[in-house]
């Protein structure tokens, strides 16, 4: 069966980490690996607390694990593992190759707006330096009560490489029998004055040409069934772009790494990390040049560059 780790503390990430992970098991029969990272010198990586307390912070620390493992819907299969590592983002990576994970799922950093996902340190270490997708929930997730996924979104742009986000979402939505839209980002703010209206038009088109190019191969492989939407959000800013997409609670999105990224590794780009910051559903940065069909159809996460998601 094929899993997930996530990333838990007993706080309100963690509880929205949990949460987004009994999502995407709801939606793609994932087993769930529930992590919780002390320091090596048994310190909780977070928690600043001095060595004498090991004993009472391996118990505490599998409390947690087992309470949150009790809480946990029907039907969702999920193991408790205790790591130790030098950071909470190192034990997460570890856990994951370790245990053959497909993702790692995170809440939001503290610091981040309320509903929307937000990269702290732990996130920002991950999604720069993972060899596996990084899922990360927005803050307050764990309150909208979601089982599991109903819509599926790809931000793809007009450089190469965004075929293998659409190649993934569409996976995804495959698997779990849903509706795919492709969102074409179009940032304005570059625009000079002189020419404003016809370059914007010119951008629009260009964006809107290549959604549907990535439409009409997305069609090829898909069933009948599953739906494949195209739409194009142009804005002054990626920001104001995004805001201007209606979204539905239970969505989930997909966007990729830079080309700056080593193959099948993650790296955040600009324009990524501002979708990050934009959205207010769950999001996936997924890594560079992986192809889906090469592996299994239905992965949750695979892909490719921000040239899939830089318009």
């Amino acid at each position: 069966m094929r899993s997930v780790v996530v990333g838990y503390l007993d706080t309100p990430a963690g509880h929205d980490a949990l949460a987004l992970g009994v999502a995407l098991a709801g939606t793609l029969d994932l087993r769930l690996d529930l992590v919780l990272v002390l320091h090596d010198q048994g310190r909780p990586s977070l928690v600043p607390v001095g060595p004498s307390y090991e004993r009472h912070l391996d118990d505490l620390a599998a409390g947690w694990l087992e309470e949150a493992r009790a809480g946990l819907p029907a039907g969702v299969t999920a193991s408790t593992h205790l790591v130790r590592a030098e950071t909470f983002a190192e034990g997460l990576l570890s856990a994951a190759d370790d245990l053959g994970a497909e993702a790692v799922v995170i809440g939001a950093g503290k610091e981040g707006a309320f509903g929307r996902p937000y990269l702290g340190s732990v996130g920002g270490v991950l999604v720069h330096t993972a060899s596996v997708g990084v899922a990360i929930a927005p803050a307050g997730f764990a309150g909208r009560g979601i089982a599991s996924f109903g819509h599926v979104t790809a931000a793809v742009g007009t450089r190469p490489g965004a075929r293998a986000v659409v190649d993934t979402a569409v996976a995804v939505a495959s698997s779990a029998h849903l509706p795919v839209r492709l969102v074409s980002l179009v940032p304005l703010d570059d625009v000079g004055e002189g020419g404003r209206d016809e370059r914007s038009r010119a951008l629009r088109e260009e964006a809107r040409q290549h959604a549907e190019r990535m439409r009409d191969i997305a069609l090829e492989s898909v069933p009948d069934s599953v739906d494949v939407s195209v739409e194009i959000a142009p804005g002054p800013r990626i920001g104001d772009a995004i805001r201007a997409l209606a979204w539905h609670a239970d969505e989930i999105v997909f966007v990729g790494s830079s080309r700056l990224a080593q193959p099948h590794r993650l790296f955040l780009g600009s324009v990524a990390a501002k979708i990050v910051r934009g959205v207010p559903v769950p999001l996936v940065v997924v890594p560079r040049d992986h192809d889906p069909r090469t592996t299994r159809h239905d992965a949750v996460l695979d892909g490719t560059g921000d040239e899939g998601t830089t318009p």
